[in-house]
């Protein structure tokens, strides 16, 4: 398995899906990538020669943020938001959306599964014995 930017890459997909595994990088990233490079998108991660390998390496590393670094960055962002009492940090402290979206439904992904009907959150009534 070919390793960059501490992540391992599956070797049995195409290069370009490949590199997607990286937290950062993403298909359009991807594809730039590649034809800075001159590796062709449709190879297997296999197919790779170790100096092709390295070329990818070093290109990424030292171009682009990713992994720890942009997962620091964005922690960093939304802490100050918090910090400085935002309406933005606001909402990520509360845990509801951030981008003006409508809560009274369709925010289960932020919320988590609460339902705030009446009926569903009820446990059935014990049984008279």
């Amino acid at each position: 398995m070919p390793r960059i930017a501490g992540v391992n890459i599956p070797e049995n997909k195409q290069i370009e899906i490949a590199l997607t595994y990286i937290y950062g990088i993403g298909r359009s990233l991807s594809k730039k990538v590649l034809s800075e490079t001159k590796i062709d998108p449709a190879a297997k991660a296999t197919q790779l020669t170790p100096a092709e390998i390295n070329q990818l390496k070093d290109l990424i590393e030292k171009t682009y943020k990713i992994e720890g670094d942009l997962r620091r960055e964005r922690m960093m962002n939304i802490k100050r938001l918090k910090d400085i009492g935002s309406w933005r940090g606001l909402r990520h402290l509360k845990g509801l959306p951030v981008r003006g979206q409508r809560t009274s439904t369709n925010n289960r992904t932020v919320r988590g599964n609460v339902r705030k009907t009446v009926g569903s959150g009820r446990k059935p009534a014990a049984e008279p014995t």
